[in-house]
């Protein structure tokens, strides 16, 4: 043979790990296949060695022919027998050979030996043999024993052990192809490689542990709880509850005061950081393998088709074996045609192995039975409910896990399939689908990893001097930040599971929060705290529906920022049916994407100073609800592609604020409207396409700081100079030429920016404005510096780079004030000024600056 019995059952043979997804049909079958494997090769070799049949003439005819002789040959081409004898030894008969159609070279003869009996008294008494003497010789019996195999035995008598072992190859390649087909294999091989892991991870252990850890909790509260008890625990549950649900409908986390929850020992709580790395690890495998496989059901099909083709092969060798189970007899009748080199037509013929065949085709069918019978069986398993969905009910009301999902398609074939090897390895599975053992874990790791000590080395103060902790890209809220009590402004950026618990109440130097594109969870009694301490929040999404529902709640709160989509399709989703209970919000900034103002904001303006929209660059069209908005002291319209000034903003009588920076104003004549507006004292229209400036602007009086900066002016009204109050004025990025005299009557001016321009010469008049501490005039076009800029006592910063300057006076030495910081100029020109005015400007003492002040 070419190959071992070992060799021919390792196609039955599977890997170890997959004997978890083969039920015990199939286990069953696998044995029965190599049954009947040792059985097929059995009879193979018993065939090869053994089989054989015995043939002898039959003589009827023999006798029926007239002057036939039995051992007659035809004579032609042949040779005369020849005998001798030598004195006393046997005889030697020569017999000749049938030399038909053999060439001559080929002829020979055989020498029969025959021992000569003498005629004598000793044998003269003995029997003489009986019997039908043939006349055929040894290689006759041979020719037709073989003629007579191939003719007169069944073909099924001859090839049945080669069919067999053909049928039992058939039926174990179908039962494992499954798990050799590549589509498959893979899929398999993944799947058992994530099954073996979960099971034998400690984060299973230990989270089915903490299972059993609440439910004995829970039966020992039970038992040892008194009659009265209950009633009254209930009693109280239902008024918190009603309390609850009344209060904080919106919290994004139900509260359940009747179900006691028992803590955690604290050893349970701790978990090798390797170990809760590849836990994590394995629910990232879970999840990702779970979408791969759900989304067909190809190794259901296929394993459906091979148990079909398996039934069909049982079916058909069962039914055509039967038919040949007669045919296998001891005894045949052979009538070759080799009557011409025989002188027989006719032969009668024994099977030695006829016996033995029938008893291995007997045992072969009863075999065959047994596996059409489990094949059967596993055709009804298949078909009798549907095994392309798996639910985990029965492991959510036995463990904590909850929200565990149902599966569906291949995913959900294998976990019944598992099922039939061990329930177990299906519970332990649904560990890793459970969002909330994957909470759990992120929090035991998470907690971990940052510590209280980690936590206070990153604190920082901020601009503001505040206490300030960013956290970034973190699975979740460490534990520890509550015990930060000094804790001013907390950053929680890109943080998915956000929770705050009763623990916040520790931090009550809390104001300020920040929550980028973090979902936040709050329970109740943290509510309660955030609601009364917070005063500044923060909100960054992506979608509304990121917005935490508390925030509407913070009754305590005084700024409110949100930053994301809030498109005018989205404004009734926003919320801001809620800001109603913002009773003490001052400040509110929405940086998005609005096509009009949302109404609800106006039922904040008993108590909104201040409104920020920034719009990046969607046009504004609608902002007829800023007229309910009386209270405004402050409103800034950034990137809102206005033209002009929108005249909703004429009604807000208390405005003390404008700022339309970046939007597409190109004229402003509605400018002498403002004179309505007696508290408007700062105007800030930069960035915009502003080309001039009516003479109207002198109109209002109240304005006290100008921006018209990042624009298109060529020259400046005088009437602009005859705003009393004026004390910052930036007109800077400009194509202005001439600064008019007139400046000189802004005898308030502080603070004059006309730097990236085209000025060429500086008006004397510039220099009476005697209080200016701060003037821009880099970039410009100027020769000479007057030497009246001695006259700027109060002057602290001076820009002149980027013009063509030969020199700087020396009278910049009066600027007492002035320091080199605040002295932006170009380094040559500084060196050249005289010695002790350069020790002036440089000197860092803080006398002068006092005595200047």
């Amino acid at each position: 043979m070419m190959f071992t019995l070992t060799e021919v059952a390792s196609l039955n043979d599977i890997q170890p790990t997959y004997r978890i997804l083969k039920p015990w049909w199939d286990v069953f079958m696998d044995y029965l296949g190599l049954v009947m494997l040792m059985l097929a090769i059995f009879a193979m070799t018993m065939q090869i060695t053994k089989d054989q049949v015995a043939c002898l003439p039959c003589l009827e005819e023999s006798e029926d022919a007239a002057g036939a002789k039995p051992n007659s040959f035809p004579q032609q081409n042949t040779q005369e027998a020849t005998s001798s004898a030598a004195p006393g030894g046997p005889v030697v008969t020569t017999i000749p050979l049938v030399t038909k159609d053999l060439p001559d070279e080929a002829v020979h003869e055989i020498h029969v030996t025959h021992q000569h009996t003498s005629v004598s008294d000793k044998y003269s008494n003995q029997p003489q043999p009986t019997g039908v003497r043939t006349n055929l010789d040894y290689q006759q019996y041979i020719f037709i024993n073989q003629i007579c195999y191939h003719v007169a035995l069944p073909w099924y008598s001859k090839y049945f052990p080669y069919l067999t072992l053909i049928h039992t190859l058939v039926l174990m390649v179908s039962s494992n192809f499954w798990f050799k087909y590549p589509k498959t294999s893979s899929k398999i091989e993944h799947f058992v490689s994530i099954l073996g892991r979960c099971f034998e991870s400690p984060w299973t252990t230990k989270a089915l542990s903490e299972t059993a850890c609440e439910d004995s909790e829970e039966n020992k509260q039970r038992m040892t709880g008194t009659s009265s008890a209950p009633n009254q625990v209930s009693q109280e549950g239902k008024d918190d509850g009603t309390n609850v649900n009344s209060s904080t409908p919106m919290l994004g986390v139900k509260f359940s005061a009747d179900k006691p929850i028992a803590e955690v020992p604290s050893s349970m709580t701790i978990l090798d950081k390797k170990d809760g790395e590849q836990a994590k690890a394995l629910f990232e495998k879970v999840r990702k393998f779970r979408a791969h496989v759900e989304d067909s059901d190809f190794i259901y099909k296929l394993y459906v088709a091979q148990t079909i083709v398996k039934t069909v092969k049982f079916i058909l060798i069962l039914s055509y074996t039967s038919t040949f189970l007669a045919k296998i007899n001891f005894k045949h009748d052979c009538e070759p045609d080799i009557k011409q080199l025989t002188g027989y037509r006719k032969f009668f013929c024994t099977h030695n192995m006829a016996f033995m065949l029938n008893k291995l085709l007997i045992s072969y069918m009863a075999l065959i039975l047994i596996y059409g019978m489990a094949c059967l069986y596993s055709l009804f398993w298949v078909f009798r409910r549907p095994l392309k969905e798996y639910s985990f009910e029965k492991v959510r009301e036995e463990s904590s896990f909850s929200d565990i999902p149902d599966v569906k398609n291949d995913f959900a074939f294998l976990l019944h399939m598992v099922d039939q090897y061990d329930q177990l390895y299906s519970k332990r599975f649904g560990v890793f689908l459970s969002e909330v053992s994957e909470n759990k874990l992120r929090e035991i790791s998470l907690n971990h990893e940052w510590t209280f000590e980690k936590l206070r080395q990153l604190v920082t103060r901020n601009a503001q001097d505040q206490q300030e902790l960013h956290l970034f890209m973190l699975s979740g809220l460490p534990n520890a930040v509550f015990d930060l009590t000094d804790l001013e402004v907390l950053k929680l950026e890109l943080i998915p599971e956000v929770r705050f618990s009763a623990k916040v109440s520790q931090m009550t130097s809390l104001q300020e929060l920040h929550l980028c594109h973090c979902p936040a969870k709050v329970e109740q009694t943290g509510f309660a705290f955030l609601r009364d301490h917070l005063r500044c929040l923060h909100v960054k999404f992506t979608d509304v529906a990121e917005i935490p529902a508390w925030v509407y709640l913070l009754r305590s709160l005084r700024e409110l920022n949100l930053i994301g989509n809030l498109s005018s399709e989205n404004n009734k989703m926003i919320g801001l049916e809620s800001m109603r209970d913002l009773r003490h919000l001052k400040t509110l900034c929405l940086k998005s994407n609005l096509t009009k103002m949302p109404t609800n904001i106006t039922e904040l303006s008993p108590h909104l100073i201040k409104l920020v929209v920034h719009n990046d660059g969607t046009k504004l069209v609608v902002l007829n609800s800023l007229k309910k908005m009386t209270s405004l002291i402050e409103l800034e319209l950034h990137t809102c592609e206005l033209e002009r000034i929108p005249h909703a903003i004429f009604s807000l009588t208390n405005l003390q604020e404008l700022d339309l920076k970046s939007n597409n104003i190109r004229t402003i004549e509605e400018i002498i409207s403002f004179q309505h507006l007696k508290r408007l004292t700062c105007l800030k229209l930069w960035h915009n396409k502003i080309i001039t400036i009516p003479s109207s602007i002198g109109q209002v009086k109240s304005l006290e700081s100008l921006h018209l900066s990042h624009n298109k002016l060529e020259c400046l009204p005088p009437a602009l100079f005859t705003l009393p109050k004026l004390r910052h004025l930036d007109v800077g990025h400009n194509s202005i030429t001439v600064l008019p005299p007139d400046v000189g009557l802004l005898h308030n001016l502080q603070h004059l920016a006309i730097n990236s321009n085209k000025l060429e010469v500086l008006p004397k008049p510039l220099f009476r404005c005697t209080k200016l501490k701060v003037l821009c005039l880099g970039n410009n076009a100027l020769t000479v510096l007057p030497e009246a800029v001695g006259q700027l006592v109060q002057l602290s910063q001076l820009e002149l780079r980027g013009n063509c300057l030969d020199r700087l006076p020396a009278q910049l030495g009066n600027c007492r004030l002035l320091r080199k910081n605040g002295l932006v100029v170009e380094d040559h020109l500084f060196d050249a000024l005289p010695v002790e005015v350069k020790e002036s400007i440089s000197q860092e003492s803080n006398a002068s600056f006092s005595s200047g002040l």
